[in-house]
């Protein structure tokens, strides 16, 4: 007979089958890590999804991203929280610099909300951890995207840019904050809200003076240069200015390199280095930093997850943690309901709350921190030293106990598999 173990001592339980006949089908649009952490557990609640991906492969560049909170909860219950802390940039923290490299302040990791966290990965290692754990399960289909949807009373009918057709019980957009597969369910109804920042992402060769510290340089007229370590022998570089919107993020990449090249030309520092590397570069990610806002969640037999519904900004530090909890509540609740309409207004419902308290920055976000002039930036390098400072830790933390307002941590994670095995 053969041996059984107990899912405490091979650390996985069992999956929740969900009372269909056969399994549901869902086409999940995007696989960068709302998509994948979805299609994972739907999986393990009875579904069969399928993600496509316009991409020809999975996109392995991007900068560090950081998960914290519920979402750490979630990757735990996932078996990957290892394979994270395994794939870690190992960035020490974060040092304000002057145009000499002289340190001003620094907060070293763990030590403030707004620096290194624990879970510091880059985006594209994630992503390919995400698609490690569930490739054997979950059909993906690279190179293609959605170009028509029908959504009909026995299922969605979906046109494929490659030219096929299929139906499926349910379609998810999850392809990010500009998804255009979003456009074709709710039209121009969700609203993209810019918060007055540009930002452009890339990668640089590492030389002498990058070290295990990430490092912030503020140039006066409200510009910064930042640069981070990562697990690779590079460095993840990065050029942020504050501007109305000005629809940059659609210009042609050569055009960006032109407008990067023209507004950090005098910046000093690091960036003469910076934009001498743009002319060869082709992982250039350039757009406005902007949030997500939805009236709504879902329309019939669709539904939308991560950046896609409700992006927070990189400015909130909780964009990659948020598509993490979403996922696995949506998920969750298409378990806990047979009816999918229910189990869309139950994750918006029981997600909406949370997501809200994420989208609402602190008061002068993004601005205190690109100070328009050089005094500004002395007065921020010193606010960073208080912040850092154990008296003021101390004294935020004896504040925090006894405050009773939430937190980016506040979320308090559903146990989706103990309930459904429970109501079987």
């Amino acid at each position: 007979m053969p041996s059984r173990q107990s899912p405490a001592k091979t650390g996985r339980r069992p999956p929740y089958h969900h009372p269909f006949v056969t399994k549901p089908t869902v086409l999940i649009a995007g696989a960068s890590i709302a998509g994948p952490t979805l299609a994972f557990w739907l999986t393990r609640f009875g579904y069969q999804p399928t993600i496509v991906e316009r991409a020809d492969a999975l996109r392995l560049g991007g900068q560090n991203i950081d998960i914290s909170g519920a979402a750490q909860q979630v990757v735990r219950l996932m078996g990957i929280e290892d394979a994270i802390r395994v794939a870690n940039t190992g960035e020490l923290g974060v040092r304000f610099v002057d145009e000499t490299n002289a340190t001003k302040a620094e907060l070293p990791k763990g030590e403030s909300s707004i620096g290194t966290r624990e879970l510091e990965i880059l985006r594209g290692d994630l992503a390919q951890i995400l698609y490690d754990l569930t490739s054997d399960k979950v059909e993906y289909l690279f190179g293609d995207q959605i170009t028509a949807l029908t959504d009909e009373e026995t299922g969605v009918k979906v046109t494929f840019q490659q030219g096929s057709r299929r139906r499926f019980d349910l379609v998810i957009c999850a392809d990010g904050i500009r998804s255009r597969t979003r456009s074709l369910v709710f039209g121009e109804e969700p609203v993209i809200k810019p918060l007055g920042l540009y930002t452009s992402y890339f990668t640089v060769p590492r030389t002498a003076t990058d070290s295990a510290w990430a490092r912030w340089y503020n140039a006066p007229r409200s510009r910064v240069v930042f640069l981070r370590p990562d697990n690779v022998g590079t460095t993840r570089a990065s050029f942020s200015f504050l501007s109305e919107p000005k629809g940059y993020e659609r210009l042609p990449m050569a055009e960006q390199k032109a407008i990067l090249k023209q507004t950090f030309a005098d910046a000093g520092w690091e960036a003469p280095r910076l934009l001498a590397a743009l002319d060869d570069n082709t992982d250039i990610y350039f757009d406005g930093i902007s949030q997500v806002k939805a009236p709504r969640w879902s329309k019939g037999r669709c539904a939308m997850v991560g950046d896609a519904a409700y992006c927070p900004s990189p400015l909130s530090g909780m964009g990659t943690s948020l598509a993490i909890v979403g996922a696995y509540v949506l998920a969750g609740e298409l378990a806990q309901h047979a009816d999918y309409r229910q189990a869309f207004a139950a994750y918006e419902n029981r997600l909406r709350p949370f997501v809200e308290e994420v989208q609402s920055l602190p008061p002068g976000v993004p601005w205190v921190a690109h100070p328009k002039t050089r005094l500004g930036i002395a007065v921020f390098n010193a606010g960073i030293r208080l912040i850092s400072s154990r008296f003021a830790q101390r004294i935020a933390a004896l504040f925090n106990r006894k405050s009773d307002s939430p937190t980016n941590d506040s979320f308090v994670l559903p146990d989706y598999e103990k309930a459904a095995i429970a109501s079987r």
